[in-house]
Parts: structure tokens; C-alpha cells; sequence
């Protein structure tokens, strides 16, 4: 979002228009008495705000007609600074997630990453479904960086921070855009934010669906919009048929 509060007709729009079973948001910068009242209680949405002022957040909104129940929202033991909320709808986990980007505390970020794949190991030990979607904050492998924005030895490409990433989809999880699009080297979903990075697609692939290997085999589609919104972030937005 990079700001909920500079976005919130954008929010509503984008709802509106595509209707999703869950919406997973990153980067709110406010906290729960600072979102507007018209986002709160999104229409047809359980709605899960978990930030502070003017920095991280995340939230989660699950459609009723997804979840005609209440559903129960959790932050697992390693979340700090509002970084990652997790909604159950039957079997199914779905966590919102915003990685520390690291420039200021790279061990912070580190121990955040280890953090998740441990808490993720888990669920594929119990044989239990989990979606991650979120801003992971580090590009993948060399395909996601634009080759002019190829830096060895930039956060966010670090060899270290990509292990991590490769060690976590090992335990049963699946990269689902990565899959579905296994060789375009255009698919980004950040852009700085200056000389139009944007429209020219020099950008880097930073935010993710990843999902365990059973619920994975179910998607259909997982696009990034890039012409939607404008925070230097994309929405991305994946399709799953049902069980």
C-alpha cells in the first residue's frame, strides 16, 4: 500500500471490481483508529487491521460468502514491528506477510525469514494447507530483477536472503506465479519510484503467493495487475479452483 490512508478510494475500487475470497494487504503505515471508517468494516468483508503509526502494517479481509462465520485472526510468536496476521477458514491458513526490507536491520530481516520457514515447516509437517502472500522482500533469482537493476550485493539479492527463500519452498511450498510463468523475465512487482521504472518495467519481483504443494496444483492463474494502483507496488492475485 505504502500508506493505507493515501489509497483508500483505490482499496474500495479494486475490491469492488474483483470481488476476492481473501485480500491480503502490506505496508498500512497507520493504526487501527487511524484507518478510515469506511475501510474497517469493508461491505461483505471480516476485516483484520494489524499496524502502527506511519510504518508496516498488514491486514486481512475474508468475504463473507468465503467464510459465513467469523473467522479468528492470529499473529504467530515471531511477529514484530505488525509484520504478519493469519486467518483459518476450514483447513486452510492464509497469512499476510511484510518482510523487513533490511536496509536499516539486516539481521532483523534474517531472523524473520528464519523465523517463517520454521513456523511454515510446521504446517507441511501436519500436512496442513498454507498460503503466504505478501511482500517477501527479496527477489527470488536473477529472472526477477530487471538486468539493469541487477545489483550483487544489494538487499533484496543477496545470496544469503535467496537461500533462505530455495530452503523454505523445499519444505513443501510452492513460488505459484513463478510457476505458472516460468519464463518471463518481465514479471515484476516493484518499481522505484523515479524516471518512470514503472512504465518502463524496470522493476523487481518482490512480492509473492506462495502456497503448499496440494493447494498450489489447484491454481489456475496468478497475475501481476500492473496498471492498478499507485504505490510502487502491484497487486497480485491468484485463482485457485476449488476441492
Amino acid at each position: 500500500m505504502n500508506g493505507i490512508r493515501a489509497r483508500e478510494a483505490q482499496v474500495h475500487e479494486w475490491i469492488a471490481r474483483e470481488r476476492p475470497d481473501v485480500v491480503c494487504l502490506q505496508e498500512l503505515k497507520a493504526s487501527p483508529d487511524q484507518i478510515p471508517a469506511a475501510l474497517f468494516g469493508i461491505e461483505g468483508y471480516w476485516s483484520h487491521w494489524h499496524g502502527g503509526k506511519g510504518y508496516s502494517g498488514v491486514a486481512l479481509h475474508v468475504s463473507h460468502a468465503f467464510a459465513p462465520d467469523a473467522p479468528a485472526f492470529v499473529h504467530p510468536e515471531f511477529d514484530f514491528e505488525n509484520r504478519i496476521a493469519t486467518v483459518q477458514i476450514g483447513d486452510l491458513t492464509v497469512a499476510s506477510v511484510y518482510v523487513p526490507n533490511g536496509g536499516k536491520d539486516f539481521p532483523a530481516k534474517m531472523r524473520f525469514l528464519e523465523a517463517m520457514d520454521a513456523w511454515a515447516a510446521g504446517f507441511h509437517a501436519r500436512g496442513q494447507p498454507l498460503a503466504i502472500l505478501g511482500d517477501i522482500n527479496v527477489a527470488r533469482a536473477d529472472i526477477d530483477v530487471h538486468p539493469k537493476e541487477r545489483k550483487p550485493r544489494a538487499i533484496g539479492q543477496l545470496p544469503e536472503e535467496r537461500a533462505l527463500i530455495e530452503r523454505f519452498l523445499d519444505h513443501g511450498f510452492v513460488d505459484v506465479g513463478r510457476a505458472l510463468d516460468p519464463g518471463n523475465d518481465g514479471l515484476f512487482t516493484w518499481w522505484p519510484p523515479w524516471r518512470n521504472m514503472r512504465e518502463r518495467n524496470i522493476g523487481w519481483r518482490l512480492d509473492y503467493v506462495f502456497a503448499s504443494q496440494p493447494l498450489a496444483t489447484r491454481a489456475t492463474a496468478c497475475p501481476v495487475q500492473k496498471d492498478v494502483g499507485t504505490s510502487d507496488h502491484a497487486p497480485v492475485m491468484a485463482t485457485f479452483t476449488l476441492a
